[in-house]
């Protein structure tokens, strides 16, 4: 008998519009940390692509993700789109540790370098993002995606927006 090639996958996630909200009341600190301690829920994309915040610190944010099948492409290894919203979202989350309460920013550019392919075999990954620079209106970052043994996968660099104010 064969198997069934068929899979399925349910993903469920909190209404997003309470994860903004508790945004504009914490520093971006504070914000991540209740996000990674489960007091407010994660974004409807870390659900969906299974990957979850792990340790944060002033500048500095951990993503972790297990690559598994379903983020797998047709050639039959993992979408580099994993490691490009690992990065985009671990390196822009570590500059939010930075903000103050209700300031809010956007990624305005995200270089990514693909070292080598992740598949269901390589295991859990890390993707650790910390700050390189942080002003009035810009902030850049920089983040590595690894193996549980350290092995580089990917890494990248940001700028994002910091849209204080009225300017």
């Amino acid at each position: 008998m064969t198997e069934d090639p068929k899979r399925s996958r349910t993903v469920t996630w909190d209404d997003p519009s309470i994860t903004s909200q508790a945004a504009q009341q914490m520093s971006g600190r504070e914000f991540q940390e209740a996000m990674r301690d489960g007091r407010i829920p994660g974004p409807p994309i870390a659900h969906l692509l299974d990957f979850q915040s792990v340790e944060v610190g002033d500048g500095r944010i951990v993503f972790a993700c297990t690559p598994a099948e379903y983020h797998y492409n047709p050639i039959g290894v993992v979408h580099g789109g994993l490691a490009c919203t690992l990065l985009d979202s671990a390196l822009a989350c570590a500059i939010h540790t930075k903000l103050p309460a209700g300031v809010p920013y956007t990624t305005i550019e995200l270089h990514v370098n693909f070292l080598r392919p992740l598949t269901v075999d390589t295991g859990p990954v890390r993707c650790e993002a910390e700050v390189i620079h942080i002003g009035r209106s810009m902030a850049t970052a920089q983040g590595r995606l690894i193996d549980a043994h350290g092995k580089l996968y990917a890494h990248g660099t940001t700028t994002c927006l910091i849209l204080r104010g009225n300017g």
